[in-house]
């Protein structure tokens, strides 16, 4: 069964963990010691780092369908547009569900990170595109966009984006090594040693079939911001 995992699959393991990870960060964090120097009960701590390690699991497998995204989508441009407008809309929730506030600048939610690493994966592309295929100035043109893709992780650090520089190379990972899937798998897992339990991600990715499977793209566009939002209201009336 394990052997075949298309696309949708993949998604609806990350989209779940991903709100395992939140309900962890955003809800049971303040049941913990970490949130006011006392747990709220016996095992609160435990249970929070349990959430958070399952949690782990979810990014790497965005960034993997977001790759493949980039090369099955009809549009890069407009699949650019879209991950900016919902870093927009999400910037707010994720600010309410994990700082307490509408605007916090100490860290930006994970949509950036996504959009700085399609940039910087469209960038990386046309320039190669550019050196082979390019006519007049095209090495000037190679040179612009590989600037362009340097300043991608450099703008994720300085913007404090979830992953911040690692996200963004992991994304730059993935698609250099896009058909040596056990390869891109363990140099995407060294990437992300940091964050030591994302190892099952990379193990599922092994089993992707390449299809894409059944499922509305935009759920999980509008999943993202709408959870949040629901996170900061239960956060609210429980701190209450």
């Amino acid at each position: 069964m394990i052997g075949k995992m298309n696309g949708a699959l993949l998604k609806k393991i990350a989209v779940v963990t991903m709100l395992i990870d939140h309900l962890g960060a955003a809800f049971f964090f303040i049941y913990t010691s970490m949130y006011d120097g006392s747990a709220a009960f016996a095992g609160a701590d435990t249970i929070y780092r349990l959430l958070r390690i399952i949690g782990r699991t979810a990014f790497p497998i965005f960034c993997f369908l977001l790759v493949e995204g980039f090369f099955h989508t009809r549009s890069r441009g407009k699949y650019l547009f879209r991950l900016f407008l919902f870093s927009l809309l999400s910037e707010v929730p994720f600010d309410l569900a994990f700082h307490d506030s509408v605007w916090d600048l100490t860290s930006q939610n994970v949509f950036f990170t996504l959009f700085l690493g399609l940039l910087a994966v469209m960038a990386v592309h046309g320039a190669k595109q550019s050196a082979l295929h390019g006519a007049e100035h095209r090495w000037l043109k190679f040179t612009a966009l590989m600037i362009l893709a340097v300043l991608c992780p450099v703008a994720a650090y300085f913007g404090r984006t979830d992953y911040d520089v690692s996200g963004v190379l992991l994304i730059l990972i993935l698609y250099e090594l896009r058909e040596q899937r056990v390869l891109a798998c363990v140099c995407g897992y060294l990437c992300l040693l940091h964050e030591v339990w994302c190892f099952p991600a990379f193990l599922l990715l092994k089993f992707y079939d390449g299809s894409r499977g059944k499922g509305s793209k935009y759920f999980y566009y509008l999943f993202y911001p709408v959870h949040l939002i629901l996170l900061a209201l239960l956060r609210i009336v429980c701190l209450k």
